[in-house]
């Protein structure tokens, strides 16, 4: 296995437009770091400039201590796993895992052992003799991996590998490469938009959103500790609750929306002096905005019972909050509650940058 090492990878297209702007970041030998970020931001592009499918505009990319900005993609030491399989259909499992070594020259003996050791890794020994049309989303995804495996490379390049599963699928492959990835303690880079899978797989989470790093860091500290608005509001199911107003030290501390008469008290909560007066943007997770008989007053509009928990989707002076609740009895629709936020749980960013604001 070997490390991975971006400086300053830029990606800008023939009509001027910049995809990918001035990426720098490690992944060190045998982790697993995921590229998160929404549909465009430029994910799915770094990764193929990892592999050689996109040539690199400036900035330099290393695999182990290689400048491979030049190098072809099959002499870069990579396996790739495609969103779509990319399994020939006309081959068995056993074919189809065997392909790209037999390209390579490698004796029959060596291939014979790699496809065995990957079909037993992945469950696959029954299923050798079978073709793609004869199984399931997730056994073909398996195979997927499976020929990436075989291949025994310094780096795996994962393409958001189970958009194509159901869910009660993705959860269980998502598993299985969790898995895979600690048995082999192989260096991975995985991307996704899905941002459950960042948070359960990734060792480390890139952040990305308009082709630009937003954070870089493990998945609760993310969580935690969000660098700005657009990483609090996309990691979190449901996201992160935002209320916009100016911080205020009449009759203890409060957060006065504008213009409304309305306001959100804020007991046991301590801010720098320098704060008061400014507006800010507060954020406070859905499980940290808990009924409480001196709260904010909110009006509830839906009611997401899930079993081991519930969901309020409240109307708060016009804003749209979520309160995470253990399963109890709950308010009905149209029902007012007071609820607070937990004063230990708070968020503050400015609101022109988005930035978080630093006590």
């Amino acid at each position: 296995m070997a490390g991975l090492q971006l400086e300053a990878v830029r990606k800008v297209y023939d009509n001027g437009q910049v995809a990918v702007h001035g990426a720098t970041f490690e992944v060190a030998d045998g982790e697993l770091v995921v590229l998160v970020g929404p549909s465009g931001c430029g994910k799915s592009t770094l990764l193929r400039m990892i592999a050689g499918l996109e040539e690199i505009t400036s900035g330099t990319l290393r695999i182990g201590d290689r400048v491979v900005n030049d190098v072809a993609p099959k002499d870069r030491d990579i396996a790739m796993v495609f969103q779509s399989y990319a399994l020939y259909p006309h081959m068995s499992v056993a074919e189809n895992l065997a392909f790209g070594l037999k390209l390579r020259g490698m004796p029959r003996a060596d291939v014979e052992r790699r496809v065995a050791d990957a079909a037993a890794m992945l469950g696959l020994e029954g299923m050798l003799g079978k073709r793609p049309r004869e199984m399931s989303g997730g056994q073909r995804q398996r195979v997927a991996l499976g020929r990436a495996l075989v291949r025994e490379p310094a780096v795996f390049l994962l393409d958001e590998p189970l958009s194509n599963l159901d869910a009660k699928l993705r959860q269980s492959t998502r598993t299985e490469i969790g898995r895979l990835h600690q048995r082999l303690g192989a260096t991975m880079v995985y991307v996704t938009h899905d941002q459950v899978e960042a948070m359960t797989l990734g060792q480390r989470i890139v952040v990305l959103d308009a082709g630009r790093i937003q954070q870089i860091d493990t998945p609760m500290a993310l969580y935690e500790r969000p660098a700005n608005l657009f990483v609090a509001g996309f990691l979190g199911s449901p996201a992160m609750n935002v209320i916009e107003g100016e911080l205020q030290a009449a009759d203890g501390l409060r957060l006065v929306l504008d213009g409304q008469g309305t306001d959100v008290p804020l007991p046991g909560v301590d801010v720098p002096k320098a704060w008061l007066g400014r507006r800010v943007a507060m954020g406070v997770r859905p499980e940290h905005l808990l009924p409480a008989g001196d709260g904010l007053q909110a009006r509830v509009e839906v009611v997401e019972p899930i079993g081991s928990e519930a969901f309020l989707h409240l109307d708060f002076a016009g804003r749209a909050l979520v309160s995470r609740l253990p399963p109890q009895a709950l308010p009905a629709p149209g029902a007012q509650v007071r609820l607070r936020a937990d004063p230990a749980h708070l968020h503050f960013f400015d609101p022109r940058d988005g930035l978080r604001l630093a006590a």
